[in-house]
């Protein structure tokens, strides 16, 4: 009988270790900003961005609201068919900012930074190259920049010296006596 019971008990032990080991396994991470494999990356206070609109013509667009207080609004963008784009670029560039796209972990990655403390719109096409044969992509960016609280330290101001007066010659006096003849 007593064989019995330390029988059950190793069972039981075992059972619950197999329960609690489940609990150690670790949770799917999933991303609701953009990663940072580069690790200098950093996001905007603001980014806002919309769903990717396509046209008739096959284009593609997303609207996006970002401050300009030096930091990043991304989208991220995959082929109809899943996975990253073979090959990029940027045409037309930003007039008021910076694009830059990556792939990573099957998906590419269109970031925008806009000039710091700029506010107005600006705008950019990334043009996706699928690989394959296939055509080339085209996804316009239209942002609309915010510099809400966005503070610009000024450089300190020269002051140009005051000009000084250069000192007064002295007037030089000869004094010469005539000698009477």
């Amino acid at each position: 009988m007593r064989l019995r019971g330390s029988a059950i008990t190793l069972g039981s032990a075992l059972a619950v270790s197999l329960l609690l080991s489940g609990c150690a396994q670790q949770p799917i991470v999933q991303r609701s900003v953009a990663p940072n494999p580069f690790g200098y990356q950093r996001a905007s206070a603001v980014c806002h961005v919309s769903a990717v609109k396509k046209a008739a013509d096959g284009t593609m667009s997303v609207d996006m609201t970002v401050r300009s207080d030096d930091g990043l609004c991304s989208i991220a963008i995959q082929k109809p068919m899943g996975g990253n784009y073979a090959s990029f670029g940027v045409n037309p560039p930003p007039t008021h900012g910076k694009a830059f796209l990556y792939n990573y972990d099957g998906k590419t990655y269109v970031d925008y930074t806009p000039a710091t403390a700029y506010a107005g719109t600006d705008s950019f096409t990334a043009e996706l190259i699928p690989g394959g044969g296939q055509k080339r992509e085209h996804l316009t960016i239209h942002a609309t920049v915010d510099a809400t609280g966005v503070v610009v330290a000024k450089p300190p101001a020269v002051v140009a010296p005051t000009p000084t007066k250069a000192p007064a010659k002295k007037a030089s006096v000869r004094h010469t006596t005539r000698r009477k003849k």
